[in-house]
Protein backbone atom coordinates (compact mmCIF):
# COMPACT_ATOMS: atom_id res chain seq x y z
CA UNK A 1 0.00 0.00 0.00
CA UNK A 2 1.99 3.10 -0.95
CA UNK A 3 -0.96 5.67 -0.35
CA UNK A 4 -2.74 4.69 2.95
CA UNK A 5 -5.10 8.00 2.71
CA UNK A 6 -6.70 7.26 -0.78
CA UNK A 7 -7.12 3.35 0.17
CA UNK A 8 -9.35 4.56 2.94
CA UNK A 9 -11.01 6.93 0.76
CA UNK A 10 -11.49 4.18 -1.94
CA UNK A 11 -12.91 1.74 1.05
CA UNK A 12 -15.19 4.41 1.83
CA UNK A 13 -16.38 4.99 -1.42
CA UNK A 14 -16.21 1.43 -2.46
CA UNK A 15 -18.54 0.65 1.37
CA UNK A 16 -21.68 3.36 -0.35
CA UNK A 17 -21.09 2.13 -3.63
CA UNK A 18 -22.05 -1.66 -2.49
CA UNK A 19 -24.69 -0.15 -0.14
CA UNK A 20 -22.83 -1.52 2.91
CA UNK A 21 -25.18 -1.58 5.95
CA UNK A 22 -23.63 0.48 8.52
CA UNK A 23 -19.77 -0.48 8.70
CA UNK A 24 -16.49 -0.35 6.97
CA UNK A 25 -13.04 -1.16 8.85
CA UNK A 26 -9.99 -0.09 7.54
CA UNK A 27 -6.21 0.01 8.86
CA UNK A 28 -5.77 2.54 11.85
CA UNK A 29 -4.01 5.51 11.82
CA UNK A 30 -3.82 8.66 12.89
CA UNK A 31 -4.10 10.81 9.94
CA UNK A 32 -7.13 8.29 9.12
CA UNK A 33 -8.83 9.14 12.27
CA UNK A 34 -8.19 12.38 12.10
CA UNK A 35 -9.99 12.64 8.47
CA UNK A 36 -13.07 10.58 10.27
CA UNK A 37 -13.34 13.42 13.06
CA UNK A 38 -13.54 15.66 10.16
CA UNK A 39 -15.95 14.11 8.13
CA UNK A 40 -18.51 12.77 11.42
CA UNK A 41 -17.98 16.83 12.17
CA UNK A 42 -19.36 17.26 8.33
CA UNK A 43 -22.24 15.05 8.63
CA UNK A 44 -20.92 12.92 6.01
CA UNK A 45 -20.70 10.00 8.23
CA UNK A 46 -22.10 8.49 11.20
CA UNK A 47 -19.27 7.78 13.29
CA UNK A 48 -15.82 6.03 13.62
CA UNK A 49 -13.92 4.02 16.48
CA UNK A 50 -10.94 2.59 17.18
CA UNK A 51 -10.75 -1.28 17.14
CA UNK A 52 -7.83 -3.65 18.44
CA UNK A 53 -7.22 -7.01 17.44
CA UNK A 54 -6.17 -10.02 18.73
CA UNK A 55 -2.40 -9.82 17.18
CA UNK A 56 -1.93 -6.45 18.33
CA UNK A 57 -3.67 -5.11 15.35
CA UNK A 58 -5.51 -1.63 15.33
CA UNK A 59 -8.46 -1.08 12.53
CA UNK A 60 -10.93 1.94 12.60
CA UNK A 61 -14.18 1.02 11.91
CA UNK A 62 -16.36 3.77 9.91
CA UNK A 63 -20.07 3.92 10.54
CA UNK A 64 -21.98 5.02 7.18
CA UNK A 65 -24.37 7.33 7.13
CA UNK A 66 -27.26 7.46 4.74
CA UNK A 67 -30.46 10.06 3.90
CA UNK A 68 -33.18 8.57 2.95
CA UNK A 69 -31.96 5.56 1.13
CA UNK A 70 -28.93 7.67 -0.42
CA UNK A 71 -25.94 7.63 0.78
CA UNK A 72 -24.39 11.01 2.49
CA UNK A 73 -21.36 11.19 0.42
CA UNK A 74 -22.18 12.02 -2.72
CA UNK A 75 -18.17 11.69 -4.27
CA UNK A 76 -14.80 11.85 -2.41
CA UNK A 77 -12.01 12.03 -3.99
CA UNK A 78 -7.97 12.34 -3.48
CA UNK A 79 -6.79 15.56 -4.81
CA UNK A 80 -2.60 15.53 -3.34
CA UNK A 81 -1.03 12.37 -3.46
CA UNK A 82 2.22 11.22 -2.42
CA UNK A 83 3.63 11.64 -6.13
CA UNK A 84 2.15 15.24 -6.54
CA UNK A 85 1.50 17.42 -3.71
CA UNK A 86 -0.40 20.14 -3.90
CA UNK A 87 -0.02 23.25 -1.85
CA UNK A 88 -2.11 26.51 -1.57
CA UNK A 89 -1.81 29.44 0.17
CA UNK A 90 -4.47 30.45 3.11
CA UNK A 91 -5.64 32.97 -0.08
CA UNK A 92 -5.99 30.57 -2.95
CA UNK A 93 -7.53 28.06 -1.12
CA UNK A 94 -10.08 26.27 -3.98
CA UNK A 95 -14.14 26.07 -2.91
CA UNK A 96 -15.23 22.42 -3.28
CA UNK A 97 -18.52 23.10 -5.60
CA UNK A 98 -18.45 26.82 -4.95
CA UNK A 99 -18.35 26.28 -1.13
CA UNK A 100 -20.89 23.41 -0.73
CA UNK A 101 -18.46 20.62 -0.34
CA UNK A 102 -15.67 20.37 2.05
CA UNK A 103 -11.69 20.10 1.29
CA UNK A 104 -9.66 18.95 4.00
CA UNK A 105 -6.44 20.17 4.22
CA UNK A 106 -3.35 19.45 5.79
CA UNK A 107 -1.87 22.72 7.69
CA UNK A 108 0.83 23.00 10.19
CA UNK A 109 -1.92 23.36 13.20
CA UNK A 110 -3.19 19.41 12.11
CA UNK A 111 -6.13 18.40 9.27
CA UNK A 112 -8.76 20.95 9.41
CA UNK A 113 -11.36 21.80 7.13
CA UNK A 114 -10.92 24.15 3.69
CA UNK A 115 -13.45 26.74 5.49
CA UNK A 116 -11.49 26.54 9.06
CA UNK A 117 -7.92 27.35 7.34
CA UNK A 118 -9.57 29.98 5.45
CA UNK A 119 -10.33 31.52 8.64
CA UNK A 120 -7.46 30.75 10.68
CA UNK A 121 -5.29 32.07 8.02
CA UNK A 122 -3.32 29.32 6.87
CA UNK A 123 -2.31 27.54 4.26
CA UNK A 124 -1.39 23.50 3.56
CA UNK A 125 -1.74 20.61 1.67
CA UNK A 126 -5.48 20.05 -0.03
CA UNK A 127 -5.76 15.93 0.76
CA UNK A 128 -9.04 15.44 -0.29
CA UNK A 129 -12.50 16.77 -1.63
CA UNK A 130 -16.18 15.33 -0.13
CA UNK A 131 -19.28 16.19 -1.56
Amino acid sequence: MTDPIADLLTQIRNAFLAGKDTTCQVQHSKMKRELARILKECGYIRGYEDVEKPGNKKYLTVQLKYVNGESAITAIERFSRPGRRIYFGANDIPKVLGGMGVGIMTTSRGLMTDRDARSQNLGGELVCRVW
